[in-house]
């Protein structure tokens, strides 16, 4: 792991600079480049401008390890409120949950509980939620809600991460449900006992998943999301989706908000399926902490806010 994305993921997990850097003003600034603003209005509305580009959202309201019921309960409220509001405006978005956001550090069956009241609202909406996947000692517990609420309902996806070594046959074990998985990289502080600390690995391993899920597209019917800004990935995949016999449409390119937003367009434009991540809230500093960590580029970008400011 590179030096400044180590610090970045050890500052996004710092109680104390949690509390204290939000609070300066080209922080701020430049957090706006990453989310629309902090209200479900302002996510409704970026909605809107990626419909008329031909890109999808997923909206998810920022949070994590919720301590307190009526908070969890709220927050699952809150989302399906959201579904509402999405058919409302007839958008194709769906929504992205934590379980940690959900109660899931207060009961297990509380989590389970307030993550089905949202996929049983989807459903009869006909809309999709996905379950974000958090840091390794998660990993278990939010693998087994998956299977669980993905038995009686098939509107639901996991987010999986490419570099824990265990992701391979957590992957093989998930198949026969005809699962959908939401691929990403990574994006926090784990030690190297359980997780590839060199890009160049992590990079390797998720071409190795990406190729075995689309294997599986026809084969198990397995819901496909390929989330990356690596354009050296996208274009491995696209290529490799292509020999396996894949169309345009059978499997989904998902971005974030603010990031590579060219190559959303120009990935829609040429026919593939696009859902851009669109997030949301007040509890932000973490979340886009860990954005930084993710692209040298984007430090560069706060940086000249800074002598901008």
């Amino acid at each position: 792991m590179g030096i400044a994305r180590g610090a970045l993921l050890w500052i996004s997990e710092n109680r104390k600079l949690r509390e204290a850097l939000p609070r300066y003003m080209f922080i701020k600034r430049s957090v706006s480049r990453f989310m629309p603003g902090e209200e479900l209005a302002d996510a409704l509305k970026a909605a809107e401008h990626l419909k008329a580009k031909k890109i999808n959202a997923i909206f998810t309201h920022l949070g994590e390890n919720v301590s307190d019921e009526t908070e969890a309960r709220s927050v699952a409220e809150h989302y399906i409120d959201a579904l509402s509001q999405i058919q409302q405006r007839n958008l194709d978005a769906y929504i992205s949950v934590k379980l940690t956001q959900l109660g899931l550090d207060v009961d297990e069956d509380l989590c389970f509980q307030n993550l089905k009241l949202i996929v049983e609202h989807a459903n009869a909406l006909k809309n999709w939620v996905w379950i974000d996947m958090e840091q390794s000692p998660y990993v278990d517990r939010t693998l087994t809600i998956y299977r669980k609420i993905r038995s009686g309902y098939p509107n639901v996806g996991v987010c999986l991460q490419a570099y824990l070594y265990r992701t391979k046959e957590d992957l093989k074990e998930l198949l026969p449900l005809s699962p959908a998985i939401r691929l990403v990289k990574g994006a926090y502080l784990e030690p190297r006992t359980i997780a590839h600390p060199k890009k160049a690995d992590v990079d390797a391993n998720y071409f190795s998943l990406a190729k075995l899920l689309l294997e599986n597209i026809k084969r198990n019917s397995v819901t496909t999301a390929i989330a990356t800004h690596d354009n050296v990935l996208i274009k491995k995949i696209r290529d490799e989706a292509e020999m396996v016999g894949l169309t345009k449409g059978d499997y989904e390119f998902q971005l974030l908000y603010g990031i590579q937003s060219d190559e959303q367009e120009r990935l829609a434009g040429e026919g593939y399926r696009v859902r851009c991540l669109v997030s949301y809230g007040s509890y932000w500093f973490p979340w886009y902490v860990r954005r930084l960590a993710e692209r040298p580029a984007n430090v560069l970008f706060v940086l000249k806010n800074l002598r901008l400011g």
